[in-house]
């Protein structure tokens, strides 16, 4: 019914409201209203919260958000693992599993686990396929955001122009909404942790580098999807560094986690990976902290840049690096803030991310339920 959706979204926050209140705040009349309203009872997505206190007569019946009415499943695809989750959609996560698998390993036996792995999740949740609204992945590759499909990404071989949406779509029967998996960050840590904050910058600490940009609210992607690859912009002094992208001195292969653990291996500590890093670093290690800490102030004079160009209220540093700590923030917060001008940064925090190892799949699903529950979505759905 047209104009159901938009009634909905004045209840997605939650608070129940009767038909009365929401006559007053749409200004649409009683019949109308009743009319959508009992739409969206029909379809559970609204269900009843209860009376009103009575002013004389019958107390008021109230209708809030029913957030159990379906299910998403969240992927948050990594280059060595995958992380899934079950949500209701009001992304509070059901349930969760993780699996270390190679991305390079192609899309189809990473897709096929995501699959066979999302099923099982959905019965540990107590439910059943048939109420998956739809699945939010995030990738960690560039992705053209129209269609979903992964472009050029330097560290998925096969990827490229991969169908994502319609491999997955076929075998579990839902919307299947494909981004790059910082901006799907980007939408998790704004969510749990910063939901009042409309200009926020989000950067992944990882295997690689990138970030995920929120602007007025909105994820900003760019013109074909490409905003925020961070990672690859030149640093000082980083020519020798070889970039996986076939660059030399990109941000990413002197700073990332796998950068860090490399010079630390070097240096003749055995460490593999950036979660090797920060047990280090956890454990002590002079030579760790002050890599980090290095690898902070690098970070930091391409975020300095990015501070007086975006002008952002919070920067948040997550990624496995980020586990780190204090000795990662530390080095980006000392040349962000000496770098960059004072309007710049009188109000910017930079905070560790809230959500940590989470931040991923719930992002995902605030991507694929955003999608779902559009006015337009809703309006289909309940016709």
């Amino acid at each position: 019914m047209e104009g159901t959706g938009a009634l909905f979204q004045i209840l997605r926050d939650g608070v129940p409201r009767t038909r009365s209140e929401l006559a007053t705040i749409t200004g649409l009349g009683r019949s109308s209203i009743a009319q959508r309203v009992d739409a969206l009872l029909g379809s559970a997505l609204v269900g009843p919260a209860g009376e009103a206190t009575s002013t004389g007569g019958r107390p008021p019946a109230q209708f809030a958000f029913n957030p159990s009415a379906r299910i998403t499943l969240a992927v948050d695809v990594g280059a060595t693992h995958v992380r899934l989750a079950v949500t209701d959609l009001a992304a509070h996560v059901l349930v969760t599993d993780w699996h270390s698998i190679d991305v390079a390993l192609g899309p189809e036996k990473v897709l096929r686990l995501v699959i066979e792995r999302g099923r099982e999740l959905i019965a540990e949740a107590s439910r059943d396929v048939g109420a998956l609204i739809g699945v939010g992945i995030g990738l960690p590759g560039p992705v053209e955001h129209a269609t979903g499909k992964p472009r050029n990404p330097p560290i998925m071989p096969g990827w490229d122009g991969f169908d994502v949406p319609a491999f997955v779509g076929a075998e579990l029967g839902a919307t299947v909404i494909v981004d790059n998996d910082v901006n799907v960050m980007a939408l998790g840590e704004r969510f749990v942790g910063f939901r009042d904050v409309d200009q926020l910058l989000l950067v992944k600490v990882a295997t690689g580098i990138g970030s995920g940009i929120i602007s007025h609210g909105e994820l900003h992607r760019g013109a074909d999807g490409a905003a925020g690859d961070l990672g690859h912009i030149q640093v000082p002094n980083g020519e020798h560094a070889l970039c996986r992208c076939g660059n030399r001195g990109c941000l990413e292969a002197v700073a990332s986690g796998a950068a860090v653990a490399v010079a630390l291996r070097e240096s003749g500590l055995e460490v593999a990976t950036s979660r090797d890093v920060v047990a280090l670093v956890r454990a002590g290690s002079v030579a760790a902290l002050h890599a980090v800490r290095d690898a902070g102030r690098t970070i930091g004079e391409v975020l300095a840049s990015a501070v007086s160009l975006l002008n952002p209220s919070v920067i948040v540093i997550g990624g496995s690096l980020s586990m780190a700590g204090d000795p990662l923030l530390a080095g980006v917060r000392e040349v962000v803030y000496r770098r960059s001008l004072p309007l710049a940064t009188a109000n910017l925090r930079i905070v560790q991310a809230a959500a940590g190892d989470r931040s991923g799949v719930i992002g995902a699903a605030c991507l694929v339920i955003d999608d779902v529950l559009a006015p337009a979505a809703v309006d289909r759905y309940v016709s």
